[in-house]
């Protein structure tokens, strides 16, 4: 008996099309976004040897896209007349940009980004602060920003800053500062630093009032390195785009007289 064509077709079809079954359809990893916070101490470790390798190997170990340093020496006498800004991002192979806030020993002595993301935009920006006298050490505050673009298209400001270390009222209106430079848009933005302040003191309320403090559940201490009592390095964020996975202090009691910071964010999609 003779199948006609029509028939002939359908069978051929009912064979072959298991052939070319769709894929399951898996969803993408999300992507994520590791920060450092890493106050150096100028290159100088508790042992009193300026290592910058050291302090390299500490943050190619915790895989960072981006870190914001603070109390870094470039061409000042105390650290060797060193860049070292440019020699950390030669070692961890990452970008490198430079926030001064003063001239110190013949250098210069500030904060610094580093990254591996694309950078579109840095804008250094001074902070209000007290005048030192012969009774009064204090030095100039400021904060270097540095506008990236991430994986899924968008721009995102990471901001590396330090707080007036001895005096609360420049703590203060140094959080009110930060506020009102950069907390005035929908940019997803993070803030990173050595805040000089605990949690629940004035200038952490005033920064919780615009920014989500990405903290860990303990509030681990990050000062001293070699036994840690207070916690006073700190990165938050602000926006939509960001999902706070993960967040620790790293127990690294030699490179630096402060431990770094690390959270991890999941990055939402476009």
């Amino acid at each position: 008996m003779q199948i006609p064509n029509h028939q002939r077709l359908f069978f051929l079809l009912v064979l072959v099309l298991p052939l070319f079954t769709m894929p399951d359809v898996v969803g993408e990893e999300p992507r994520t976004l590791r920060v450092l916070c890493y106050n150096i101490h100028y290159g100088q470790g508790n042992d009193g040897e300026y290592n910058l390798q050291r302090l390299a190997d500490v943050i190619n170990a915790a895989k960072p896209d981006l870190v914001a340093l603070q109390e870094v020496d470039v061409g000042v006498k105390r650290s060797g007349r060193l860049h070292e800004v440019r020699i950390l991002g030669e070692l961890t192979n990452l970008k490198s940009h430079f926030g001064p806030t003063q001239h110190y020993e013949g250098g210069l002595f500030g904060n610094a980004v580093l990254t591996n993301l694309p950078v579109e935009n840095v804008l250094i920006q001074p902070l209000p602060y007290t005048e030192a006298t012969p009774e009064l050490t204090t030095y100039p505050r400021g904060a270097i920003s540095v506008i990236v673009k991430l994986p899924n298209g968008e721009q995102l400001n990471f901001i590396s800053t330090h707080f007036q270390h001895n005096l609360e009222a420049d703590r203060v209106a140094e959080a009110k500062a930060i506020n009102q430079f950069f907390a005035v848009d929908n940019m997803t933005t993070i803030l990173a630093g050595d805040m000089n302040a605990i949690p629940g003191s004035e200038p952490i309320r005033i920064l919780e009032e615009n920014w989500k403090n990405a903290i860990d559940p303990a509030a681990a201490p990050s000062a001293p390195s070699a036994n840690p009592r207070s916690r006073i390095d700190y990165i938050f964020h602000r926006g939509d785009s960001l999902k706070m996975i993960s967040s620790e202090v790293i127990a690294e009691p030699t490179a630096s007289d402060h431990c770094p910071v690390l959270v991890v964010f999941e990055v939402k999609g476009k």
